[in-house]
């Protein structure tokens, strides 16, 4: 049967951990592992992994490293991951996995994928609040499904979701190592790389309880204020500061040689400076690249004619 390994980066997250590694445990398909990294924790993180791992010593394995933030730290557990394991799921230590959530991502990749092409599978969640109580279903599907041509303006994979087999690994690991600032978030990275060179699975049943509270790194919601905050804060991290080309300059660094014809042309265009108005204008005409919402797409052509991108 094939083995999955889990990858789950833990900081600061005494209070739920136990529960989310205990959800992994029991979940319907048997062969996994977890490798956990701890980011440098200073409350009682560790010591309530430590216990864990003394109660299944043959299934977690841990690494206790230095802060060094999110996107890192997945990227070193990505790096770190057994390369003898068929699949592989990003984990955030607050959640609560489903019992199928492992199984449901192995069936519809084995189902529809050859193993020598990279794929991944992400699906939706249910919000919930710190008890987990549901709330509702988030987020809504994306219009127009996930692509390359999405990925390099848009992340729509919840990283905690995703499930990646190991032809995605191994391009990873078997290419240059991405400069982690240059990286908005480790599933944004993963959702371009395999949309550019294989294939992005999206699943509309929820695979996970998403628990929301103070602390989250990242987080849903479900109303109309919510996702209003939520935007303007995309807005307020990644316009104006280049971030967005700064992520595709790196793509271009490790992987520009790679890409299709069609890829590399885009890619190209959507870094190259666009300093005055005809530049910009030329662009709009030429990009295929786009973000899921009509609204959004409209706007972030606005943004692009007024150089905030």
């Amino acid at each position: 049967m094939k083995k999955v390994q889990v990858l789950l980066s833990a900081y600061n997250g005494e209070h739920y951990i136990a529960e989310q590694i205990n959800s992994i445990i029991h979940q319907s398909y048997p062969h996994i592992s977890i490798l956990i990294r701890d980011d440098g924790s200073s409350d009682r993180t560790m010591e309530v992994i430590q216990a864990l791992v003394k109660t299944y010593p043959e299934r977690i394995k841990v690494i206790q490293g230095r802060n060094v933030g999110v996107v890192a730290s997945f990227l070193e557990l990505m790096r770190d991951s057994d390369p003898h394991a068929d699949y592989y799921c990003f984990c955030d230590q607050d959640d609560v996995w489903l019992e199928h959530k492992v199984e449901s991502a192995l069936d519809r990749m084995e189902a529809s994928i050859h193993n020598g092409s990279p794929a991944m599978v992400f699906t939706s969640v249910y919000l919930t609040d710190s008890e987990l109580n549901r709330k509702s279903k988030w987020p809504k599907p994306p219009e127009r499904g996930p692509s390359y041509f999405n990925a390099l303006y848009e992340n729509i994979a919840i990283g905690a979701t995703i499930t990646l087999n190991k032809s995605a690994r191994d391009l990873f690991i078997h290419s240059k190592n991405p400069d982690s600032s240059c990286v908005l978030m480790h599933d944004w990275w993963f959702y371009l790389l395999v949309s550019a060179f294989g294939t992005v699975i999206y699943d509309h049943h929820p695979s996970m309880l998403y628990r929301q509270h103070d602390h989250n790194v990242v987080g849903g919601s479900d109303t109309l204020l919510g996702k209003l905050k939520g935007k303007w804060g995309s807005f307020r991290r990644h316009f104006g500061k280049a971030l967005l080309q700064r992520q595709a300059q790196e793509f271009y660094r490790i992987y520009g040689s790679r890409l299709s014809d069609d890829h590399r042309e885009q890619l190209e265009l959507f870094i190259a400076p666009r300093r005055r108005m005809r530049d910009r204008i030329n662009y709009i005409r030429h990009s295929k690249l786009h973000r899921q919402s009509s609204l959004e797409n409209l706007l972030f052509k606005l943004f692009i004619l007024i150089g905030f991108v």
